[in-house]
């Protein structure tokens, strides 16, 4: 079986940018290989490393918790992004994603579509900071883990792909460039508490 996490050094550089800013390379596309495991005893979670095999982000989740807000860390342990789940919401499943710890005001949401092959639409909240060249839609499996994130213009900007022979427990996220790696990564995580059957993160006896 292919070595999944080759080191755990943290990753230099580019797990370190602001959640929102570009942090994929200008030369080309970054590659992570992100593990449906937390490294922590009793957690659930991801490991995610960069194409040096470096610990890059981190996700980790006690079995008590419900799972309905999920931090994503980078490599030393500082929150990146805050995904947590909308309440009450009218236009279906809905989750916030908030920069860094802050829970008040989100930057971008991401709401599960029933239309097609569309998975899920990724919106900029009002007063973020991002147009509408900042909307994206997610298309494909994120059970088969074969998805394509496009932007307004139908670029692909990243890409969720299978890795071969070892499941889906372990993929590729594949992130063009000018693109926040950190961002991509957030909406993985509101992917897997929508659409994996049970979640990794999230307990679905929890009442909404």
């Amino acid at each position: 079986m292919a070595k999944v996490h080759p080191n755990m050094a943290p990753a230099p550089g580019a797990v370190g940018e602001a959640p929102c800013a570009p942090a994929s390379s200008a030369e080309g596309p970054t590659t992570l290989t992100v593990w449906r495991k937390s490294l922590l005893f009793d957690c659930k979670g991801f490991t995610v490393f960069d194409a040096t095999g470096n610990l890059a982000y981190r996700v980790d989740s006690y079995a008590s918790e419900s799972g309905d807000e999920v931090v994503l860390m980078d490599a030393a342990g500082r929150p990146a992004f805050t995904v947590r789940r909308k309440r009450f919401s009218l236009q279906g499943e809905q989750w916030l994603v908030f920069s860094g710890e802050e829970t008040r005001r989100p930057v971008y949401t991401v709401r599960r579509s029933g239309r097609g092959k569309t998975l899920a639409h990724v919106t900029a909240c009002a007063g973020a900071g991002a147009g509408p060249s900042y909307d994206y839609e997610v298309e494909g499996s994120y059970a088969r883990r074969s998805c394509v994130v496009y932007d307004g213009e139908r670029r692909a900007v990243a890409e969720i792909r299978p890795k071969e022979v070892v499941g889906t427990d372990v993929f590729r996220l594949v992130v063009q460039p000018g693109v926040g790696v950190s961002l991509a990564m957030a909406v993985v995580v509101a992917l897997e508490q929508m659409f994996a059957r049970p979640s990794l993160l999230r307990s679905w006896s929890t009442v909404d």
